[in-house]
């Protein structure tokens, strides 16, 4: 029989020279395959989890993410692993990186396996699937007491892995824990800013997608730069609304967590969110369309929950609203262009 590649991986070293980290890094996706690749660059260990142990095995087999992030070879430094328990085993620091919709469960597998003086942080951009709350809460009731830390902002997966510069967001629980996050990841190519509005950064981060779905359609459509200036721009205000409504500062959707991340996801078709707009805008069923991108289009579960949490805060989102009209009502792209167009009208900054 065939040796099980899985089984048979090497462990790394158990006792990283000064200075450096033993970083897991949960969720071997592209995000977190780039992360991963980042964070051997600035010199740390890191054991990548995945689920899927085909996958596992095809990432060390190939020493290479085929699947999700195709033609930047693992470095030595980085151990593909299905097992969460090795992969968080003296864990020096923990990045989650899977998408929403799995944060909760997969925290619950991780609560028994790790110290209890570990912080725990996410680059994961969404709400919670089950109950629209903020993964700061999700994680606050799953891991009890312990720091916690978010990094977003304007970053694509295949140009952090090209070392191309990029800069983010980290926010956290406590300002050392933000600056010990944002120490890690920073390298010459990548740099990272610190705040304290952790709630601001997980908006900013989640309901930017939504936006990037509207500007799809619209672009799909035909309509133009003006239309998509003005989607980006009107669906900033919706995103600050939303925002100020859960307790976060104005301020930080100015920065790279909000405006930034939506410019950058609105306009370029790296984004998963605006292809996705594309393809429904050309009258692909939205399940068609995520098949053929073939990998979690975040937006998707984001537009529920922003539906919900606006209809239960009483914020106006209307461009939001008919994305979700779009994908779970059976509003074609066209009514919802028209039910947009048809809004009377009022002061601009006032809403």
């Amino acid at each position: 029989m065939a040796a099980n590649p899985v089984a048979e991986a090497p462990r790394v070293e158990t006792h990283p020279q000064v200075g450096v980290e033993r970083v897991a890094v949960v969720g071997a996706g592209s995000w977190g395959t780039a992360l991963g690749l980042l964070l051997c660059r600035n010199g740390h260990e890191v054991r990548l989890w995945g689920h899927e142990e085909a996958h596992i095995a095809d990432l060390l087999v190939a020493r290479e993410n085929r699947t999700f992030l195709p033609g930047f070879p693992l470095p030595a430094a980085l151990l593909p692993t299905a097992d969460l328990a090795a992969a968080l085993s003296d864990a020096t620091a923990v990045l989650v990186v899977v998408p929403s919709q799995f944060f909760a469960l997969v925290l619950t597998q991780m609560a028994p396996l790790l110290a209890p003086d570990l912080g725990v942080a996410w680059a994961t951009k969404g709400f919670d699937a089950d109950s629209g709350r903020l993964l700061h809460l999700v994680a606050q009731e799953i891991l009890g007491p312990r720091e916690l830390g978010v990094l977003s902002g304007p970053s694509f997966a295949q140009e952090v892995a090209r070392h191309l510069p990029t800069a983010v967001t980290v926010a956290a629980s406590t300002a050392v824990y933000a600056d010990r996050l944002a120490e890690l990841v920073r390298g010459p190519r990548f740099r990272a800013y610190t705040q304290d509005d952790i709630i601001g950064v997980q908006v900013g981060g989640a309901a930017k997608n939504v936006i990037a779905i509207a500007t799809g359609i619209a672009d799909g459509l035909g309509f133009g730069a003006n239309t998509r200036a003005a989607l980006i721009t009107r669906g900033l205000a919706e995103v600050i609304r939303l925002g100020e409504a859960l307790g976060a500062r104005r301020a930080t959707f100015m920065g790279l967590a909000g405006v930034g991340d939506l410019v950058l996801t609105c306009t370029d078709d790296q984004s998963r969110n605006r292809r996705l707009g594309l393809a429904l805008a050309a009258g692909k069923p939205a399940s068609e369309a995520m098949a053929d991108i073939g990998q979690e289009v975040e937006g998707v579960v984001t537009a529920r929950a922003v539906h919900s949490m606006a209809a239960k805060l009483g914020v106006e989102m209307p461009i939001s609203t008919e994305v979700h009209g779009v994908l779970y009502a059976g509003t074609t792209p066209a009514e919802a262009t028209r039910h947009l167009l048809e809004r009377a009208g009022r002061p601009e900054l006032d809403h």
